[in-house]
């Protein structure tokens, strides 16, 4: 039996593996919330229930959650990281949406005012999960794998749908007897994954990296790391490069949030990053996350028929995401990137052009033009899963230095929301008025984003997260931070995290490093 590789090795340790997989449940949330709100737009009973809302109402709804997830995103997610831990932000997140679960599933009747309190308070707690998660899992990650790890932030993306629309086809093919409950059930499934969470987060260890950033703590990041590398070579090697990263970030640039502006290589991370999520709601993947069933209904007389599809759709949506485990680090992530994007825009020109150069009859299409269009829509998801899905995250939540990480990823990640905001605000006015004459929008889009990434997105496969400096233009805070430490002879950390060194303490507590022993 042939060896297994060592990326295996890695991803089948019980402690990495379970921490990873658990910090990627939190994306979770934000599948399961976008296509809650997706599916009950097509329950007769929930339209009844809040008084036939109108397009406008529709659109606020929605961007009620994007409200309450870019406030603690933008302004607390990052703190309540910083200063509580990785793993609090994720507890705190999981709790908030529970909270508004509840809010949302017994709204009294024509109370649409409780319902849109929920989404806001759902959307504080996956502001601060969000910006927690992906954070969590970039820091405890080696660099050759990183990229594979992250992927799993994108599946469970895909898994929340999953339960969601396969929760949403049972409970409409069963709406006569459930009356109310047929949205009500769909909601309540929400507190699941949260439920699942609180039981299991505090069995993961902090990130190493917080550790020694908050409390300077180099035991509890050396038995972290024990956890989650392979040999202690890896473990001395890594807390040997954390240090000097920190001691120049504090030293030389600064401890707190005002590297973002103040160092310029931060500054234009930032810029990239927020460029970079608020492009993937411009792909017209996030319409289509929030309004499938909208778009489905100008295809499709049948409620049945389009639930079916998009529960469907977020069972491909699976396989589709884990295709970027083989090729994030094989292809890198720009290819994916400018792959995705071109791939996106064409499936959207065809799929707009099928739907408008056809005759309706009835108020739908034939069924064969009905097969194209989904065919089309579904190929779509196939090139933005692994791309433009997957790899936004994996990008912003390894391109920032360690003081300004956790912010760096919330602020990039709740670009996604104010983008979201703004386009589902108005997408379901721009769909009923020119139906899918709005996709030639989203296609001219993709193969802009496309264009903007082979000019401007620089390739951060195999860099280490401490010297992702030097790739955008800044100094290595690992070689300046050696000087600070009085670390001379430690060599830069490199991708596989080899320097040759060993931490040794001498009797007034300084930490130096000396060659290693052979």
């Amino acid at each position: 039996m042939a060896a297994l590789s060592p990326k295996c090795v890695v991803l089948c340790s019980f402690p990495f593996g379970f921490a990873c997989l658990t910090a990627a449940t939190c994306n979770s949330y934000y599948g399961f919330d976008n296509s809650v709100y997706n599916a009950v737009q097509g329950s007769d009973n929930w339209i009844e229930w809040f008084g036939n809302p109108d397009a406008n109402l529709i659109g606020g709804i929605n961007t009620a959650y994007a409200v309450g997830a870019i406030i603690t995103g933008f302004f607390f997610g990052g703190p309540v990281a910083d200063f509580f831990g990785r793993k609090i932000g994720m507890l705190f997140g999981s709790v908030l949406v529970i909270l508004g679960t509840f809010l949302e599933a017994f709204s009294p009747r024509g109370n649409v005012g409780c319902f849109i309190a929920g989404r806001v308070v759902i959307g504080m707690g996956q502001g601060l999960a969000l910006s927690s998660g992906p954070t969590y899992i970039g820091e405890i990650c080696p660099a050759k794998i990183r990229g594979t790890v992250m992927t799993f932030w994108q599946v469970a993306y895909s898994v929340g749908m999953f339960f969601c629309f396969w929760i949403n086809f049972a409970c409409n093919k069963h709406k006569e007897t459930l009356g109310q409950w047929d949205w009500r059930m769909v909601v309540i499934f929400q507190i699941l994954c949260p439920c699942i969470l609180l039981v299991l987060i505090p069995m993961l260890p902090e990130t190493p990296r917080w550790h020694i950033k908050r409390h300077g703590d180099i035991e509890s990041a050396r038995r972290a790391l024990q956890l989650v590398r392979e040999t202690e070579k890896e473990v001395e090697d890594e807390i040997v490069a954390i240090r000097q990263a920190i001691e120049f970030e504090k030293t030389a640039i600064s401890s707190s949030y005002s590297a973002l502006w103040k160092d310029p290589s931060v500054r234009k991370r930032v810029l990239l990053a927020m460029a970079m999520n608020a492009g993937q709601q411009l792909t017209g993947q996030g319409s289509l996350s929030t309004y499938s069933t909208k778009v489905y209904e100008k295809v499709f007389k049948s409620s049945s028929t389009i639930a079916l599809i998009n529960a469907l759709n977020a069972t491909f949506a699976i396989p589709f995401t884990l295709n970027v485990t083989w090729t994030v680090e094989r292809f890198g992530r720009k290819f994916l990137f400018i792959v995705g994007g071109i791939g996106m825009g064409m499936c959207m020109v065809i799929a707009a052009t099928v739907e408008t150069q056809t005759p309706t009859h009835d108020g739908a299409k034939t069924e064969s033009v009905g097969i194209a269009i989904v065919f089309l829509l579904f190929l779509f998801i196939f090139f933005y899963k692994p791309s433009w899905g997957a790899v936004t995250w994996i990008w912003s939540s390894e391109i920032f230095s360690m003081n300004v990480r956790a912010q760096g990823v919330g602020m990039a990640g709740q670009t996604q929301n104010i983008t979201n905001a703004i386009v589902q605000q108005f997408f379901p006015l721009f769909l009923q008025k020119c139906g899918f004459y709005a996709f030639y929008m989203f296609a001219g889009l993709d193969i802009l984003l496309a264009t903007f990434v082979f000019f401007c997105i620089p390739e951060t496969k195999g860099v280490s997260m401490e010297e992702m400096d030097t790739l955008f233009g800044g100094v290595s805070h690992v070689e300046k931070g050696s000087a600070l430490l009085h670390l001379e002879n430690a060599a830069p950390a490199t991708p596989t995290g080899s320097s040759g060194v060993e931490l040794q303490e001498d009797a007034s507590g300084r930490v130096n490093a000396v060659p290693e022993k052979v």
